[in-house]
């Protein structure tokens, strides 16, 4: 299977933080930024796989500035690396005050998609190649968070077969 540059994964999601999502104290609520991350991320699966995916995990969430009502919150997600049927997808949120210009980082997260047939079953994904520097370490790095993930799904499956 032929691989594909991470630079044909990119996705890139921007929307105003309106009303309609603002929690009592006017920020966007965290349950609406989790979810622009993930369609963000899913868009950035299926352009690399040029298939159906599915969310199979997502890393800790970390919320490092808020996001006031009517700012602009831009997206920008690519897979990192791919594993068999699995890849990790990297995602970077940045705020921007559109009066003043200020662009703040508020969250990076990493997610776990797999590639599915029609029939809804794990498939093999193409590879990803990695051409800048950034792109090599994120590829190593996600290396590393797999074999952890791959540790808290081990200890999950066996505290659920002592339940």
């Amino acid at each position: 299977m032929e691989g594909r540059p991470v630079r044909e994964s990119v996705s890139e999601l921007s929307e105003f933080a309106l009303p309609i999502y603002a929690n009592p104290l006017g920020n966007l609520l965290g349950g609406r930024i989790m979810h622009l991350v993930d369609l963000a991320a899913a868009t950035a699966a299926m352009r690399h796989a040029r298939c159906p995916v599915v969310t199979a995990s997502i890393d800790s969430f970390l919320f490092l500035n808020p996001i006031h009502i009517g700012q602009l919150v831009t997206l920008r997600a690519s897979v990192n690396r791919v594993f068999r049927t699995s890849m990790e997808i990297g995602v970077k949120v940045v705020v921007e005050d559109l009066q003043t210009g200020v662009i703040r980082h508020t969250n990076s997260s990493y997610l776990t998609f797999v590639g599915l047939t029609p029939e809804g079953a794990p498939r093999p994904v193409p590879p990803v190649i990695p051409e800048t520097e950034a792109e090599r370490r994120r590829y190593d790095a996600a290396g590393l968070r797999r074999e952890s993930r791959l540790q808290l799904r081990q200890a999950a499956l066996d505290h659920e077969k002592s339940q």
